[in-house]
């Protein structure tokens, strides 16, 4: 499949595709909707084709990357589903490290979120993405199978499997006992309502494009909270003045970070709204930040 630029496709289109990615319509619709974009001996399916994730796209770091340890690891979670299983990268070298959660979307654990986890461990951190399709046999390998598990998902017991996943990882004997949180569309979310759940227990959460608590919840944040935003996501984008307003009250030291013609998902190397130089700020913030607050 050829590499595509968002600026290849109408912003219209883009908007169509986040509405099918966020369960807004489904394919039919999505491939019914998308008919009048197809020009040129280009058909609607075609466009699908090419606006889906091309996993092969995302390896930053090579699953057997000499500089770090990955495998994977099973978390109890008693007041969730039970157990919650993911993927634990570590250095290959250094004792004790601070640790970084890392939060899927709304697809389970896939190829792009792993090479995440890795990219944090070659920067010294121990990483775990968990799974939140565990209890209904993990990720299937296809997004469009995992949007169809991710609904009939219980999301109060899910939110326990993450918490579960957040505290293990935190006392873990090879951790130092700081913990930091990085999420992604859904899991921005998630990362958000961690915070909210864990005050000070949390050490820094990192967002990206992540729905925002309500006021009255972000005032129980304690985390320091670095912000990552597209301009043209403006369903997710516009709730971030009143989170920047809420945290201020809260004294929590926090930024917002809105990237200029950038989409949802931006972050995302294995799609075309994928946008190289935000996702390269965005990271190096995110680094920086840990650096801050986790060290």
């Amino acid at each position: 499949m050829d590499r595509r630029k968002a600026s290849d496709f109408p912003q219209e289109l883009l908007d169509l595709f986040d509405r099918y990615v966020h369960g807004g319509i489904n394919r039919r619709q999505f491939l019914d909707r998308a008919q009048r974009f197809a020009v040129g001996g280009v058909t609607a399916a075609a466009l699908f084709q090419l606006l889906k994730p091309n996993y092969a796209w995302a390896i930053q770091v090579q699953p057997d990357d000499k500089r770090i340890k990955a495998g994977s690891a099973a978390v109890p979670s008693p007041r969730g589903n039970g157990s919650i299983k993911g993927y634990l990268v570590r250095p290959a070298t250094a004792s004790k490290l601070p640790a970084v959660l890392v939060v899927h979307e709304n697809r389970g654990l896939n190829p792009y979120i792993e090479d995440v986890a890795r990219r944090l461990a070659v920067a010294d951190f121990i990483a775990f993405a968990p799974d939140a399709l565990t209890s209904l046999g993990g990720y299937p390998g296809d997004d469009e199978k995992g949007l169809a598990l991710f609904s009939k998902l219980d999301r109060a017991k899910m939110t326990e499997d993450f918490l579960a996943a957040a505290i293990w990882l935190r006392e873990r004997s090879d951790s130092t006992g700081k913990l930091g949180a990085v999420g992604f569309c859904f899991g921005g979310g998630v990362v958000n309502q961690l915070a909210v759940r864990m005050g000070s227990d949390m050490t820094a959460g990192v967002p990206f494009y992540g729905a925002q608590p309500t006021p009255a919840d972000a005032l129980k944040i304690k985390a320091p909270i670095n912000a990552q935003y597209g301009e043209l996501d403006s369903r997710i984008t516009d709730g971030w003045p009143a989170f920047d307003a809420a945290l201020t009250q809260a004294e929590v030291p926090h930024e917002g970070h809105i990237y200029k013609g950038a989409n949802h998902g931006f972050h995302n190397d294995t799609t075309p709204r994928y946008d190289e130089s935000a996702a390269k700020e965005a990271w190096q913030s995110t680094l920086d930040w840990f650096n801050k607050y986790l060290r």
